[in-house]
């Protein structure tokens, strides 16, 4: 809800994978959902663009470079929609920015009218940082051989980190145990 009353109605996210894309257009999603919205999450590698986005208020739209032919032109007949009536809002991401992609051209010029923002790839101290904040706020201890043991043996994106971290708080929780390697190690046997 912040980033539209700071930033409009249309904004473009872009960043090479791992990046987090994903992951703030669902919190995005979530965040609108629990606001009480109309809000849909579509991933275009994996779901189709259907009429049913004519229903959303809050519409994003990952992996916006695979829409095909017939997705893209819904997609511009949502953007005029949201455009004309001066409300909804779109969110929508991609590997490259808007003027790279490979879709319609009228529709490449409007994804350019929105704030555009490129996401970086964090640094190994930077996903250290977060996986320490997102374990605080569980209430959860997570020590510094069990972030290594995580960051050494699974895939190292933060959404990916953060999906295995909520694995073992669940764990942890229905064994009545801390976290440590041989829970992380006990979790992934019984899974």
């Amino acid at each position: 809800h912040v980033l539209q009353q700071q930033h409009g109605q249309f904004i473009y996210v872009w960043g090479q994978q791992g990046s987090g894309k994903s992951h703030l257009l669902q919190a995005w999603v979530a965040q609108a959902l629990q606001a009480g919205h109309e809000a849909a999450y579509v991933d275009a590698a994996r779901m189709p663009l259907t009429d049913k986005a004519f229903e959303a208020d809050y519409l994003a739209i990952d992996q916006a470079e695979k829409l095909n032919d017939e997705e893209q032109a819904l997609l511009f007949a949502v953007f005029n929609r949201f455009r004309n009536s001066g409300k909804g809002f779109l969110l929508l991401s991609a590997d490259v920015p808007p003027q790279q992609l490979l879709i319609r051209e009228d529709l490449r010029t409007r994804l350019g009218w929105g704030h555009i923002f490129q996401l970086q790839v964090l640094s190994e101290a930077e996903r250290r940082a977060v996986l320490r904040q997102q374990a605080d706020e569980r209430g959860v201890f997570l020590s510094d051989e069990v972030m290594d043991f995580m960051l050494s043996r699974f895939s190292r994106d933060l959404s990916s980190l953060i999906q295995l971290l909520d694995q073992l708080d669940r764990y942890a929780l229905q064994t009545q145990r801390a976290i440590t390697i041989p829970l992380v190690k006990s979790m992934l046997e019984n899974m």
